[in-house]
């Protein structure tokens, strides 16, 4: 019986911390999301970090769309052989890169790759107590550095999502013209002919929400790192499970909002 007590016991404690942890988030979030619009606005850490999360994160993004799309044409192709012509592959691979494929997997990769840098950084300031100094010398700690890191992420991953679609359909059509011989032109044409502006809005959608995710999700954990080094490393493994985890679902929610 006593067993019986302590397993409850411990299933309602760790349900109570991990409703009290959202909570906090949510608290987090509307905190940060304040400070965006209050001046004085740090242009110089926006355009560092518009860099580093922009530029920087190009050639992850770009070779992860691009041989997404190469593997999507081949598989279309091999899927449908009894209508393997230009028109059902080029539709398929711009369909799937543009609404699903190009965001999803660029809001991952910049999640692995700035959003575990975002909860280091953070983490390390706040286990050698570099915020509490900012805090100290007058310097707002969620105006200094979280506000940057979250204004830079929304408007760096449309981009990154526009040129990843990009590369991704260049990919499928690297092996549709080399691979399957099909006819340039034609498959140009249905590529074109095609494409939709709700597909382009939808993923510009998806990728401001996911930049937003990214940046709110690791700098929260980042912020609020335990001492030592085992609470960076815990902010930085949970930062991208948890980014990662919520972009999977928010693009269900958003893909039901545009086409449910």
């Amino acid at each position: 019986m006593k067993v019986i007590i302590n397993i409850i016991g411990s299933i309602g404690h760790k349900s109570l911390k991990f409703i009290a942890n959202i909570g906090n988030f949510f608290l987090f979030c509307l905190s940060a999301i304040s400070w965006i619009f209050r001046p004085p606005w740090y242009f110089k850490k926006i355009i560092f970090q518009v860099i580093d999360i922009g530029y920087f994160s190009l050639p992850v993004v770009g070779l992860t769309t691009f041989f997404s799309g190469m593997v999507l044409a081949l598989q279309t192709y091999n899927g449908f052989t009894e209508f393997n012509s230009e028109s059902t592959v080029a539709r398929v691979v711009l369909t799937s890169i543009t609404r699903e494929l190009g965001p999803v997997l660029t809001g991952l990769m910049v999640a692995g790759r700035i959003g575990a840098k975002m909860a280091a950084e953070i983490a390390t300031m706040r286990v050698t107590e570099q915020i509490d100094a900012l805090s100290t010398l007058g310097t707002r700690p969620m105006q200094y550095l979280i506000a940057p890191k979250i204004i830079a992420s929304v408007l760096c991953l449309p981009f990154l999502v526009f040129i990843g679609n990009t590369i991704g359909i260049l990919g499928g059509y690297t092996i549709a013209i080399f691979k399957l011989d099909f006819n340039p032109d034609l498959y140009l044409y249905a590529t074109i002919d095609n494409l939709q502006w709700i597909d382009l809005i939808q993923g510009s959608v998806k990728a401001a929400t996911f930049g937003l995710i990214i940046s709110m999700v690791s700098c929260y954990f980042g912020f609020n790192a335990s001492k030592g080094a085992e609470g960076v490393g815990y902010a930085t493994t949970a930062s991208v499970v948890v980014s990662s985890v919520m972009i999977l679902t928010s693009t269900y929610v958003i893909t039901a909002m545009f086409f449910g």
